[in-house]
């Protein structure tokens, strides 16, 4: 006899086996499509997330070569007689190499040689660093730097602590200096080729491509340094291991292709790759999760978002149906520090607006401001639930889509509209909320009834300097697409002429968001200046920039880092390092 399950639950299934009942979707209403559920899963201890972050099996076996050879080398620091054994590896081969020279063949290796000389591998330094300079890749140069520093500092102590001298019975054609083992210039040379793959070229045939050149470039260079006997076969061979094994251990562990990839499209770094692994790993979370079946992921509206990647999802039911995303992942969480860093020493602090420390405290904040908009009336979406992707690295918010809506900015609205978009910021002011975003791409029109979207930024009992904000970026969105006249008048029957005046006295600059403020240019248009012409009552401009100590601080700091890139970027254009 089965126990009784108690109510409100259900019976655990099979992973993928299909609910016996399909379930209405929470958008409620007549005609609304029905989706078709799955059981969800609870994901078992020590099973992997849906996209787990990994070095991958050569990122794994890099990292062991790097470790023996980092080994190796202090072995023979302190064993001499395994000196004396690959001493008598090495010299034989140099000698058998050294028969074979003549003088034209003399003059191609010192060719071929060429980018293992210092010149050679100081101009491979400036063409990955103007590639990345120019990309504004920060983050790639940042690693890479550090890649090459960890490669230096290896070779220089392997160097120093082995000791180990070229050889004395082959002559020595080419510039050398110091001693042997391992290879300082080759493994330069090896980070700087590895190092230009992995920050300037897209993974896939592209880098594989790459690898193939460095392979090539690699094998030549050392053939030419042990034919002139500037190296020898097991200098070059720990050289590198050292200049492929790091570079490609910390481009792995701090650079994951998934989360940072190269590409050479134009675009908003924040909107990530939704196809391959990270594909299948979201719709496997949708279906394990939340008990949906998508049928297909795709980005939509992206030309409006900048902090993340919104998605529309499809979704299988009597018919098919639509959800909406929005996928975060750490980067997105670095931007929003970044940002918040920018505003402060712009602005000062107007308000109690800390960064977020980690993704899953960005997508809880989301949901929890989507959540309480919704309990205080708003016409927003409704929140369906938050998705694991990766843990503490990505998330997905999930939520009612609005199909068929429009942005507000591409198309006309009457009265009726600019009435419901007057009462959206008075109900905000009422419930003691702020929505801080409030541009064409965030308030959409469908069936002339005006939505609001992206509540990312959304405050709690926001400063009144906020809260004035958000009415004059309401009636200058509302004005592109009728008029600042009717705009004006239809606002002085839910505010005063002193709370317009101090909107307007408030929004100026970069309190305006960029969307708005770029679709004002492309009309010809000062909107902010037409509803000055046409109030009553006018402030004075509202200082924004506050100086506190935090900020003078901040500012300090900026400064004297800023000075110390310049000379640091200055050093790297002569030299690697």
């Amino acid at each position: 006899m089965s126990a009784e399950i108690p109510p409100g639950l259900t019976r655990p299934v099979a992973p993928g086996q299909r609910s016996p009942t399909t379930a209405p979707p929470r958008s409620r209403g007549p005609g609304t499509p029905r989706r078709e559920l799955v059981a969800r899963r609870r994901r078992p201890s020590g099973e992997p997330p849906p996209l787990p972050r990994q070095l991958h099996r050569s990122g794994r076996w890099w990292l062991i070569v790097a470790v023996g050879t980092v080994a190796l080398l202090t072995g023979l620091a302190l064993a001499s007689e395994t000196r004396s054994v690959l001493d008598r590896v090495d010299h034989p081969l140099l000698r058998g190499i050294a028969a074979l020279r003549t003088d034209w063949l003399t003059d191609v290796m010192r060719v071929l040689g060429s980018p293992g000389t210092v010149r050679g591998v100081q101009l491979i330094w400036w063409v990955g660093l103007v590639a990345v300079l120019v990309a504004k890749r920060w983050r790639h140069l940042l690693v890479w730097f550090g890649a090459l520093f960890l490669v230096s500092w290896l070779t220089e102590s392997g160097v120093s602590a082995i000791s180990r001298p070229r050889p004395l019975d082959v002559e020595i054609l080419g510039s050398w200096s110091g001693y042997a083992m391992p290879s300082r210039p080759m493994a330069m040379l090896a980070g700087l080729l590895l190092g230009i793959c992995y920050t300037s070229l897209p993974q896939g045939r592209m880098r594989g491509r790459g690898k193939l050149v460095v392979v090539l470039v690699l094998s030549v260079v050392a053939l030419s340094r042990l034919y002139l006997a500037q190296d020898g076969p097991t200098d070059v061979l720990a050289g590198v291991l050292i200049g492929v094994g790091i570079p490609i251990v910390l481009f792995r562990l701090f650079l994951p292709n998934d989360v940072f990839p190269v590409t050479w499209r134009r675009g908003s770094k924040a909107h990530l790759d939704v196809g391959g692994l990270r594909g299948e790993a979201i719709r496997r979370a949708l279906e394990e999760q939340l008990g949906v079946v998508p049928v297909e992921v795709k980005p939509f509206g992206l030309e409006g978002s900048g902090g993340s990647t919104p998605l529309r999802i499809t979704v299988k039911g009597d018919p098919d149906s639509y959800l909406f995303g929005k996928l975060y992942s750490i980067t997105h969480v670095r931007s929003d520090r970044s940002y918040k860093l920018g505003r402060t020493l712009l602005y000062g602090r107007l308000e109690d607006e800390r960064s977020f420390q980690t993704v899953r405290r960005l997508v809880q904040y989301e949901d929890y401001a989507l959540r309480l908009l919704l309990h205080a009336g708003l016409p927003v979406p409704e929140p369906l639930g938050i998705v694991e992707i990766t843990p503490e690295r990505e998330y997905l918010l999930v939520t009612e889509f609005f199909d068929g809506a429009r942005e507000v900015g591409e198309v006309g609205v009457d009265e009726d509209v600019i009435d419901q978009g007057l009462r959206i910021v008075r109900r905000l002011w009422d419930a003691g909320l702020a929505h801080r975003d409030i541009k064409p791409a965030n308030l959409l029109v469908r069936d002339n009834r005006l939505l609001v979207i992206d509540s990312a930024f959304a405050e709690v009992r926001p400063s009144p300097w906020r809260q004035a904000v958000d009415l004059a970026n309401m009636m200058l969105v509302l004005a592109l697409s009728s008029s600042p006249q009717q705009v004006a008048d239809r606002a002085r029957i839910y505010f005063t002429d002193e709370e317009i005046a101090e909107a307007f006295a408030a929004t100026r600059g970069l309190a305006m968001p960029t969307q708005l403020r770029r679709m004002m240019r492309e009309r010809g248009r000062n909107l902010h200046a037409e509803f000055l012409t046409l109030l009553p009552l006018t402030y004075p401009p509202i200082a924004i920039q506050r100086w506190t100590v935090r900020r003078a601080a901040l500012s300090a700091v900026t400064i004297v880092a800023a000075v110390f890139a310049t000379i640091i970027v200055l050093q790297l254009l002569t030299s690697p390092l």
